[in-house]
């Protein structure tokens, strides 16, 4: 069972919407217990991390999601869910899940915030996408991660600087962009993800 995380702040009939197109029977939820309890996690956002934060933490999703990801589950965090993957934002300012070593900070004065609309995606040589054409994705966002491990990135996207689009360590995964707004580019990224999460429950 896939479980979209609720906290108020999340597109989550559009991702419901998009795994219902592979096959899955996501589950929309709130409850700490069926989101620890799930076989993969996602974790979806909009809006301001310190909101966020504060409501994962007082609702009990945050210690859930932090403990599930620990044990193996897949988790893939999308758009402000990728961010809070990692620990100190400046948006807020606050502290994210701290899954991941890095930070969240503003986009640069340089480039028109939010980032909004479709950009290209450049899959590095050491993520799971190696090999992959570049693709176009659908971004809305003002702040970008800066991760302390180079290795964790696995696409870059260009919007005066370079900004990590998508993540992968292990069982946890993140894109900067909405897959689930980006057509059939982005329903192929969740497919992969899908599978990372049928192989782990299948093992």
């Amino acid at each position: 069972m896939i479980a979209i995380v609720d906290y108020g702040a999340g597109n989550l009939r559009s991702i419901e919407r998009a795994l219902m197109r592979l096959d899955e029977a996501p589950v929309i939820t709130g409850d700490p217990d069926t989101i620890a309890d799930a076989s993969a996690i996602v974790f979806p956002g909009v809006g301001n991390a310190r909101a966020a934060m504060d409501r994962l933490r007082s609702s009990g999703i945050a210690n859930a999601m932090i403990s599930a990801a620990d044990s193996g589950t897949p988790l893939l965090g999308i758009c402000l869910g990728m961010q809070l993957l990692f620990g100190d934002q400046e948006e807020g300012p606050t502290t994210g899940l701290g899954l991941l070593p890095g930070c969240g900070v503003r986009l640069p004065t340089s480039v028109k915030s939010p980032h909004m609309g479709w950009n290209t995606v450049r899959f590095t040589e050491n993520g799971p996408f190696a090999g992959e054409p570049d693709a176009i994705f659908y971004f809305v966002h003002s702040y970008l991660i800066q991760p302390d491990r180079p290795g964790d990135v696995a696409g870059i996207t260009a919007y005066g600087v370079e900004i990590p689009a998508v993540i992968a360590h292990g069982n946890i995964w993140g894109t900067q962009f909405h897959p689930e707004k980006s057509g059939d580019v982005g329903i192929a990224l969740l497919d992969r993800w899908v599978n990372l999460a049928r192989s782990v429950v299948a093992s």
